[in-house]
């Protein structure tokens, strides 16, 4: 058996020891706050995690793209919500097809896109089940308060080939009592018009560990968990312990003594900074910082460390944002503390249509 030091570089490594207990805690938290889990797949993109994470209790998978979810299906995955306004015909066309082999769900924010599902699914064997999205604070795609949630609501109801599902928001970090406050107002409308959400969808990491607080919430659609990054534990939703993906590179230049060149610039390492300094943290040179990146190179100052890597060396890097890793990358290596588990293609990349 080999061990992940011998890998070229640079190189995606995932520990699956770390995989495996981010799924399990989170599930057990869910479990003891009575709440549905359906993770994102787009942290990963890989299939056998989407199978463990509903072997140990998630009800399903969330995707964000139409390729993200033929990808799933074809790995015999039957439970599918992808939260996304779908529009136009070749999009409603492939939802379409998978709508006949699989249990898909899907959201709108708008009439124009209920309109398109409508038309597509109106001879439907079975209806579509869409959700409305809402915008509790976020600022990107929703319906901007209750009273708009409650008139797509019964849009949605009342159009051939659709069923009105409940809701579902991606809300801002940090705006947990808002984000509660919002979709109990909605529940309250709904439910009083006659049209009871079955599902109200929340997700996101970052306020992983205050879900149970959105009390009118059924279910939560974490993503970056399963891997965790440096970003997360910003937040406190675990500590670098719990990273499961790094970036494994080489020092291929040492021109000063306090700059060192890698081989992982921004095509393996995300730009993101997300509000924090620099690029990645380096757990081996807790000094070291990553102050830039062009496309192949990544710039380490080591200014503040007192031990310093050498040309030839080989580092690891827990990225700012692991999800756009994972879709830099064709394939990941998965490994067991230092050792080489199998390396795997990672199925849904570059599935963004």
């Amino acid at each position: 058996m080999s061990t992940f030091s011998q890998l070229d570089t640079p190189a995606v490594l995932i520990d699956l020891d770390r995989v495996e207990a981010n799924l399990k805690r989170v599930q057990d938290y869910a479990d003891a706050h009575g709440l549905k889990l359906r993770p994102h797949i787009k942290t990963h993109k890989l299939p056998r995690f989407a199978k463990r994470a509903i072997e140990l209790g998630a009800v399903g998978i969330t995707v964000q793209k139409l390729g993200e979810a033929e990808v799933m299906a074809d790995a015999g995955i039957t439970e599918i919500f992808l939260p996304y306004n779908i529009l136009g015909a070749a999009k409603l066309a492939r939802l379409k097809a998978l709508h006949a082999r699989v249990h898909i769900t899907v959201t709108a924010d708008s009439a124009e896109t209920v309109a398109g599902l409508a038309a597509s699914f109106a001879d439907a064997k079975t209806p579509l089940t869409v959700l409305v999205e809402c915008d509790t604070g976020m600022g990107r795609c929703g319906v901007q308060s209750p009273a708009d949630a409650l008139v797509l609501a019964q849009l949605i109801a009342a159009s051939p080939g659709l069923e009105f599902g409940g809701l579902m928001t991606y809300p801002a970090a940090g705006q947990v009592e808002a984000n509660a406050a919002w979709l109990a107002q909605a529940k309250t409308a709904l439910t009083a018009a006659g049209l009871p959400p079955a599902i109200i969808s929340n997700g996101g990491t970052p306020d992983l560990w205050r879900a149970h607080e959105v009390t009118a919430a059924t279910e939560h659609r974490p993503g970056t968990y399963i891997y965790m990054d440096r970003f997360q534990v910003s937040k406190g939703v675990g500590g670098f312990q719990d990273c499961a993906l790094t970036v494994l590179a080489t020092v291929v230049s040492r021109p000063t003594e306090n700059r060192a060149i890698i081989d992982a610039g921004s095509k393996a390492l995300t730009s993101d900074t997300l509000g924090m300094a620099g690029f990645g943290l380096i757990e081996a040179y807790p000094g070291a910082e990553i102050v830039g990146l062009s496309e192949e190179h990544g710039t380490i100052d080591l200014t503040n460390c007192a031990s310093k890597p050498q040309i030839g060396d080989k580092i690891r890097i827990i990225p700012n944002h692991a999800c756009v890793v994972s879709n830099l990358f064709d394939t990941v290596t998965l490994i067991s503390g230092d050792d080489v588990v199998e390396t795997v293609p990672v199925s849904a990349r570059g599935r963004v249509g």
